[in-house]
C-alpha cells in the first residue's frame, strides 16, 4: 500500500509500483490509454492529469477528486462500484460512460460532458454546476433532486427519466421539451 505521496509528471501507469494508493496526489501526469485495472485509489486527487481512453476494469475510486483533468472515452461502468465516490472540477469527460452507476450526490463543476452516457445512472442529488451536456444521453436515469440550474445544452426527456425535484433554469426549458419539436423564444 502506498500512502500520503505526491506523484508528478508521470508518463505511464507502469510507473505506479503498487495496486493500492491512499491519500495520494497525482499532478500533471499523462496516463493516456493506461491500464488502471485492479488498482485502488482511496482519498486521492488527480490534478491536471490526462487519463483519456484509460482502462478502468475493476478499478476502485473511493472518494477521488479529479481537477482540470482530461478523462475522455473512459468506461466508468467497468470500475469497482463498491464505495464508488467521484468528484469532477474543470474536467473534460467527453465520450465517457457512467452506464448504470450509482453516482448519488456526485459533484460535477464546470465540466464538458459531450456525448457522455448516463443511461440508467442514479444521479439523485447530483450537482452539475456550469456543465455542458452537448449530445449527452439520459435514458431511464434517476435525476431526482439533481441540480442543472447553471448547466447548458442538455436534452432530457422527463417522460423517459425520473426528474422529480430536479432543478433547471428557465433558460434550460428547451432541453426538456426538445422532443416535442416546439419552438421556444
Amino acid at each position: 500500500m502506498t500512502e500520503d505521496l505526491h506523484f508528478e509528471k508521470l508518463t505511464t501507469v507502469k510507473q505506479l509500483n503498487d495496486d493500492h494508493y491512499e491519500n495520494c496526489t497525482f499532478k500533471n501526469c499523462h496516463f493516456t490509454q493506461g491500464d488502471f485495472s485492479n488498482i485502488s485509489f482511496i482519498d486521492c486527487e488527480f490534478i491536471d492529469c490526462n487519463l483519456s481512453n484509460a482502462r478502468v476494469t475493476n478499478t476502485a475510486f473511493k472518494t477521488v477528486k479529479f481537477e482540470q483533468s482530461k478523462l475522455i472515452g473512459i468506461h466508468f461502468e467497468d470500475c469497482n462500484t463498491f464505495l464508488l465516490d467521484l468528484c469532477f472540477t474543470d474536467c473534460t469527460l467527453n465520450i465517457s460512460s457512467f452506464y448504470q452507476l450509482n453516482l448519488k450526490k456526485s459533484v460535477f463543476t464546470n465540466c464538458s460532458l459531450h456525448e457522455v452516457d448516463f443511461t440508467e445512472t442514479n444521479l439523485t442529488d447530483a450537482s452539475f454546476t456550469y456543465c455542458d451536456f452537448i449530445a449527452a444521453i439520459f435514458e431511464n436515469t434517476n435525476l431526482e433532486k439533481a441540480d442543472f440550474r447553471t448547466s447548458t445544452n442538455y436534452a432530457i426527456r422527463p417522460d423517459k427519466n425520473r426528474v422529480k425535484g430536479a432543478q433547471f433554469s428557465a433558460d434550460g426549458l428547451a432541453g426538456l421539451l426538445y422532443h416535442h419539436q416546439i419552438k421556444i423564444s
